[in-house]
């Protein structure tokens, strides 16, 4: 049946066709019954996809389509006279089958996924009046026939598409058009000269596109316009005196572009102009008095340019006026107290320029709701200024930014009045003496900052009743007292700074109940005691500096203060732990320990008190039969020990072969005295579940210059990776080995693979890591691990994982020496976990030789200082290889690859193409049109600067971890990656 109905929507296509081709007149009188409008829109439907099955409605069999989703007819012809399908989710290409529509007036195919280019023909519709293709992804250029065949219509959006070249002459002879959006797109070139002869024109968007050049004199011949938008494009030049001509305009945006000289003074023309926006371009000199006559004005936007002088009193004559944005200029001297008479106003912005004198009463007393003055040079009493002006009312300000001014003076108490301030931001002035205890009537604030001014006395128990808030910044005054345990109330609270003050006492365990707490500062102060061990349980926080207090004891552990750095613990000297480099006198539990060459007693504290008691009385009466025996067995020993020194020959072979493949496997690797030693971190060292992996060929996972890695499963199905050594000759001693193992398992980090434990005998040395199950990173980008490739945000959590683990490593003086793909292990959640770290250290001595010969495999990860005795090894070299393992992340390519008459080293390769500007080019090309550019080209850039030739040119791996979180999150202010 489905293969009918196919046939048959062919055959309607085919014939579509010809009624196309030969006109529909002469196909009807053929057959009169048929209608143009079933078969056109039966034909469009076949072109495209209907995931939602919106058209569902739409049968082929029906005598009219009048009733169909989406379509309005005319009563009197019963033809289709309006096709409206927006946001229908459809996807696919516009087919002809919409040209039978002969009578259609509307044509709105907004918000879908249309993809393709634009037919010339569309617009040949005799009747057509509205078209209306925006928000999809159709791309190319505009036909230079398109606009020729218009017809009558007066309407056309083309905008959020992918269109690009340049507009079309052809567009000056569409002489109805009366509203034109070609927004969003990818237009480039000039405008066509003709545009400005399309006196119909009431709108017209251009807006977001790279077009160029000069604004022309004719533009006044556009006098029925009422809306112009040319923002975010490159035009540039002085705006012409001409717009001041086009008398009906009410909406005017130039933002966003290259325009320079003064304003036109014919603006005092525009009397019904509501919307000027004139930001983020190049005008210069004096805002003209005439700015006042554009009295309709409700936005007026001049700001990022270059204006100076004083603002024009007749500001204050727009009595319309809603939002006014006069930030980042050069505006001098004081506020005109002609704005007070500006009674509409809700939202203003004077920040970034050069004003002095006082803060006006008005802005307290008019209906104002956002006010910024910050970077300025205003000064005075904020305090006399509140109190006079608000005295009991309740004041409708929203958003006060008062910062980086010369205020001076108190904070006063009738700030409370103000109850629905969301942000208060007083920071960097003058001000002094105490928080006010009202500040907790502030129910709705969200930010409140006060840093860098000379308050004194104690944070308020009050703050506790602000509990709307998620950020408070208090530091760099004179605040003292104990941070109050109130503070538990603002369980919003993302963002905690009171550093450099003189707070004292002990941090309240309350802090550890503010779950949404990402970045707490409490450094240089005087806190004492120790951390609550709450503290640890605190999910998402990501920066915690208690550095320079008296605090003491042990960090918390767990979450967080598993991996916080050791520049937010510094300043403290009786802080101890790993992070701090100082051990605590508390003695931790010992790891499990079997050592059959130690004595029974080794085991006698983990006895009860009572036994171990027990234990001592018998062992003293036992001496004299022992001091008996010792001599029986002195006389015995020349007997025995031949025998004795068959048996632990044996022994040590049988415990060797025990962990290779081919030989019996110890079921108790402990009862024979000379077995070996088995040390594990942490829970049953049973290994006998899981004896046949070192027996079986097929549970080794892989090979490294260090040894062979099994996998095998102890403890009741916990599985284990087990390398073994193969460096057995350059192993250190046993003590030394013990000595560097113990420090490895210690180290630990969400993105290390964690060391479980260890198995020593002088001719064998097996480490005991956790399993991570879904394979390395060499894998998932070459051989297609799952049948999957890795996406662009799996790739970044990678190069971002893996760099915070280098950074850990490094702070603990720890250098891996072999960063490869094939070290990179990627766990079930997907996140990286970095594996065979610090094993260099294993070795008797760093020789560069050992090493290289350990890490051939890494080739092109190597530094280049590997090769020059002369030149120290240091953390940088994992900065290197961490930069070619970027650059294999983001291209998918080998870092050194073989090809028939050629060897491409991929750093020299990535270098030379952002050299010619097409580095873009690099990214896998299996992500392509799938990645967010300004983060790859960054994230290259940086790998780059990682394998500089020079090692002090190469970031520290904590300045790399920082960089990757600015490209992610870029903040304000921040520059991009060079």
């Amino acid at each position: 049946m489905r293969a009918l109905l196919k046939m048959k929507s062919q055959l309607i296509g085919m014939f579509v066709l010809v009624l196309v081709t030969i006109g529909p007149v002469r196909v009807r009188s053929l057959n009169p019954s048929l209608n143009d409008d079933v078969l056109g829109l039966i034909v469009f439907k076949a072109d495209i996809l209907d995931p939602k099955g919106k058209l569902v409605s739409w049968n082929e069999d029906d005598d009219s389509p009048c009733n169909w989703v989406g379509i309005k007819c005319n009563p009197r012809s019963n033809r289709v006279s309006e096709l409206n399908l927006d946001g229908f989710s459809l996807s696919g290409r516009m087919g002809r089958g919409l040209l039978q529509l002969q009578f259609l007036r509307k044509l709105s195919l907004a918000r879908n996924n249309l993809t393709g280019s634009i037919s010339s023909s569309i617009a040949r519709v005799d009747n057509l009046r509205v078209l209306d293709l925006s928000d999809n992804s159709l791309s190319g250029a505009i036909p230079e026939e398109f606009f020729r065949q218009c017809g009558s219509l007066r309407v056309i959006s083309l905008a959020k598409n992918k269109f690009s070249g340049k507009i079309s002459d052809s567009l000056s002879s569409c002489s109805t058009l009366a509203s034109v959006n070609l927004s969003s797109n990818q237009f480039s070139g000039s405008l066509p000269f003709g545009i400005w002869s399309l006196n119909g024109l009431r709108s017209l968007d251009l807006s977001d596109n790279s077009l160029v050049g000069e604004l022309p004199e004719v533009i006044q011949g556009l006098n029925n316009l009422r809306a112009i938008n040319l923002s975010k494009n490159r035009f540039s030049g002085m705006v012409p005196n001409g717009i001041g001509s086009c008398l009906l305009l009410r909406s005017i945006d130039l933002s966003e572009n290259l325009f320079s000289g003064s304003l036109p003074d014919t603006l005092r023309k525009l009397s019904l102009c509501n919307y000027l926006n004139l930001c983020k371009n190049s005008f210069a000199g004096e805002v003209p008095d005439s700015i006042g006559e554009m009295k309709s004005l409700e936005i007026l936007d001049l700001s990022a340019n270059g204006f100076s002088g004083q603002l024009p009193s007749s500001i204050g004559n727009l009595q319309s006026l809603k939002a006014l944005n006069l930030s980042a200029n050069r505006f001098t001297g004081s506020l005109p107290g002609s704005m007070a008479d500006c009674a509409n106003l809700v939202a203003l912005d004077l920040s970034r320029n050069s004003l002095t004198g006082d803060l006006p009463t008005w802005i307290f007393k008019s209906e104002l709701q956002e006010v910024s003055i910050s970077k300025n040079e205003l000064g005075g009493s904020v305090s006399s200024h509140l109190s006079s002006s608000l005295g009991s009312s309740p004041g409708r300000l929203e958003i006060l930014d008062l910062s980086h001014n010369a205020f001076s003076g108190g904070i006063a108490s009738s700030l409370g009045v103000l109850s629905r301030l969301q942000f208060l931001n007083l920071s960097k002035n003058f001000l002094v003496g105490p928080i006010p205890a009202t500040i907790g009537e502030l129910k709705t604030l969200d930010v409140l900052d006060l840093s860098n001014n000379r308050l004194n006395g104690s944070i308020p128990l009050e703050i506790g009743g602000v509990v709307s808030l998620y950020e408070l910044r208090l530091d760099k005054n004179f605040i003292s007292g104990k941070i109050p345990a109130s503070i538990e109330n603002c369980s919003s609270l993302t963002t905690f700074i009171v550093s450099h003050n003189r707070l004292s006492g002990l941090i309240p365990a309350a802090i550890a109940q503010l779950t949404n707490l990402r970045n707490v500062d409490l450094s240089f102060n005087n806190l004492s005691g120790g951390l609550p061990r709450q503290l640890a349980n605190l999910p998402h926080l990501l920066s915690f500096n208690i550095s320079h207090n008296n605090l003491q004891g042990e960090l918390p552990a767990g979450g967080f203060f598993n991996t916080i750095s050791p520049f937010s613990v510094t300043g403290n000297p009786s802080l101890c732990g790993s992070v701090a480099n100082k051990s605590c006198p508390t003695v931790l539990p010992k790891p499990i320990v079997l050592n059959p060459n130690s004595s029974s007693d080794s085991t006698s504290g983990s006895l009860p008190p009572n036994l171990r008691h027990k234990r001592i009385i018998l062992s003293v009466s036992a001496l004299i039969a022992i001091g008996a025996a010792a001599v029986i067995i002195i006389g015995v020993i020349s007997i025995t020990v031949l025998n004795l020194h068959v048996r632990s020959s044996t022994s040590r072979s049988a415990a060797a072969l025990a962990f290779s493949a081919g030989d019996d496997f110890s079921h108790s690797p402990t009862t024979d005295a000379n077995s070996g030693k088995l040390v594990m971190f942490s829970g049953d060292p049973d290994f006998s579940t899981g004896a046949h992996a070192l027996l079986n060929k097929d549970c080794e996972l892989g090979r490294g210059g260090f040894g062979a890695v099994y996998q095998t499963v102890i403890r009741d199905g916990h599985a284990v990776a087990i390398k073994k050594l193969t460096v057995s000759s350059l192993v250190k001693s046993q003590d030394d080995f013990e000595r560097e193992v113990k420090k490895l398992g210690k180290v630990r980090h969400p993105n290390l693979v964690a060391l479980e434990g260890y198995y020593w005998t002088p001719s064998l040395q097996l480490l005991i890591y956790e399993f991570i199950s879904g394979g390395n990173l060499y894998k998932h980008l070459h051989e297609g691990v799952g049948g999957n490739f890795l996406s662009w945000n799996e790739r970044f959590n990678i190069i971002l994982g893996t760099a915070k683990s280098l950074a850990y490593l490094h702070q603990l003086n720890i250098i891996h020496y072999n960063i490869k793909s094939s070290n990179v292990l990627i766990d079930s959640t997907g996140e990286p976990k970095v594996g065979d770290f610090g094993l260099a250290r294993l070795l008797p001595m760093l020789d560069r030789y050992v090493l290289s010969s350990k890490i051939q495999s890494a080739l092109g990860y190597m530094a280049p200082e590997f090769s020059c005795r002369t030149v120290k090894i240091t953390e940088k070299c994992d900065v290197y290889g961490f930069g070619v393992l970027v650059l294999e992340v983001v291209t998918g390519k080998r870092p050194v690859e073989y090809m028939e008459d050629d060897v491409v080293v991929l750093c020299d390769m990535v270098r030379g193409a952002l050299e010619e500007g097409r580095v873009e080019e690099c990214v896998d090309e299996r992500l392509r049109g799938n990645f967010p550019a300004e983060e790859a080209i960054p994230v290259m850039k940086l790998a780059l600067i990682c394998t500089s030739q020079v090692p002090s040119n190469r970031p520290d791996m904590a300045e790399v971890v920082n960089i990757l979180e600015l490209i992610i999150c870029p903040s304000e202010g921040q520059e991009e990656l060079e």
